[in-house]
C-alpha cells in the first residue's frame, strides 16, 4: 500500500472472528485485512505482530460494515453483500462463498449498504443503507425475504432486539434529541434488553424502550458514530480523538485518547477471554487495540 494512500485510509468496520483469535478490519479503499491477535498479544509479539496476515480486496466501494456469523464474515460494499469463510480465510485463501444483492427498485442505483445486523431467532440479516430501507435476507437459502418501509432517507445503523425479535434503524431522516446545528440524522444506534442508544447529529441518548422515553443525555461535542453498552458503562466514539466512558445516569467518567483523530468504529471481543480486547478504528491507517479499558496497549496497522 502506497504512503498517500495509508495517509487517506480510514478504518469504517471490524469484527472479530469466532474463535476470537482474528480481527477482521474494512477500509475506504474496499480492502479486508485480517490480523492476527493471538501473534499480535503473544510474548514474542513485534512489529510484524501489527500487521496483517491477509489484506485483499473485497468491494469497489468503502467496507462500511463488517459481520460475522459462527462460520463466516459478511461484508457489505457498494449494493452487494458479500460471505468469506473464516475457516478458508485463516488459511489465506481468498474466494467468496456467496455475493448477494438486495432488491433495489432501479437497476441502475448502486446503493451503499451502511449497516447490517443478525437476527438469530430466525437466522436472517437485515441490511439497511442508500436506499431507504431495510432489506431482511434468509442466511439458510440466500434470499431476500421482506423490505422494511418506512425511512425518508438512508438509513445509517441497525441493531436487533433478541428478545422482542425486532429491528431498529436509524437514518438520515432523524429522530429526537435535536441539535439542529449538527443536522438531525441518527448514526449510531445499539440495543440491550429494554434500553437504546442512539446519536448522531443529535446528542447521544439513552432510552427506555418500553415507555419510549429519554432518561439519559451524554454531554458530549462532536457527533457519535458507534456507541455499546459494555458492563455497567457505555463505550461510544465518534468525533474526537477518544473513547468515551459514560455512565448510564448521563455522566462522562473518561476519555481515553486514541490515534485516529476521528473514530468511525469501536469493537469489544467477547469470543475468546484470552483475546479479549477493545479495538478501535477511524481516520487512519492504525486501529488502536486496548487491553485495559483505560489506555491504548498498542496500535495494528494496515
Amino acid at each position: 500500500i502506497g504512503p498517500c494512500r495509508l495517509l487517506h485510509m480510514s478504518v469504517f468496520s471490524q469484527s472479530f472472528s469466532p474463535c476470537g483469535k482474528f480481527l477482521a478490519a474494512g477500509n475506504n479503499y474496499g480492502e479486508i485485512a485480517l490480523f492476527s491477535l493471538s501473534a499480535a498479544l503473544g510474548p514474542d509479539a513485534n512489529e510484524l505482530s501489527q500487521k496483517p496476515i491477509l489484506t485483499f480486496t473485497a468491494h469497489e466501494g468503502p467496507v462500511f460494515s463488517l459481520l460475522s456469523t459462527d462460520s463466516h464474515l459478511l461484508s457489505a460494499g457498494n449494493g452487494e453483500i458479500s460471505a468469506w469463510s473464516w475457516a478458508e480465510l485463516i488459511k489465506k485463501n481468498v474466494k467468496a462463498a456467496w455475493t448477494r444483492r438486495p432488491n433495489y427498485k432501479s437497476s441502475l442505483e448502486i446503493p451503499e449498504i451502511n449497516a447490517m445486523a443478525l437476527n438469530p431467532a430466525d437466522n436472517s440479516l437485515a441490511v439497511g443503507g442508500g436506499d431507504n430501507n431495510v432489506h431482511i435476507m434468509d442466511l439458510e437459502n440466500g434470499a431476500f425475504k421482506s423490505v422494511l418501509q418506512g425511512h425518508t432517507d438512508y438509513i445509517h445503523c441497525l441493531s436487533v432486539r433478541e428478545r422482542a425479535s425486532e429491528v431498529l434503524s436509524g437514518g438520515e431522516d432523524g429522530a429526537t434529541c435535536a441539535r439542529p446545528q449538527h443536522g438531525k440524522w441518527i448514526s449510531c444506534l445499539t440495543t440491550d434488553s429494554d434500553w437504546m442508544l442512539c446519536g448522531g447529529g443529535p446528542s447521544l441518548s439513552l432510552w427506555h424502550l418500553r415507555s419510549m422515553s429519554p432518561t439519559s443525555v451524554f454531554p458530549l461535542s462532536g457527533c457519535q458514530r458507534q456507541a455499546t453498552f459494555y458492563q455497567d458503562m457505555i463505550l461510544t466514539v465518534g468525533e474526537g480523538q477518544c473513547v468515551s466512558h459514560c455512565l448510564m445516569g448521563g455522566e462522562v467518567k473518561a476519555q481515553i485518547p486514541c490515534t485516529p483523530h476521528s473514530i468511525n468504529t469501536l469493537a469489544i471481543n467477547t469470543n475468546s477471554t484470552e483475546h479479549r480486547v477493545l479495538t478501535v478504528g477511524g481516520s487512519s491507517d492504525h486501529i488502536d487495540v486496548f487491553t485495559n479499558l483505560s489506555y491504548k496497549a498498542f496500535s495494528l496497522r494496515f
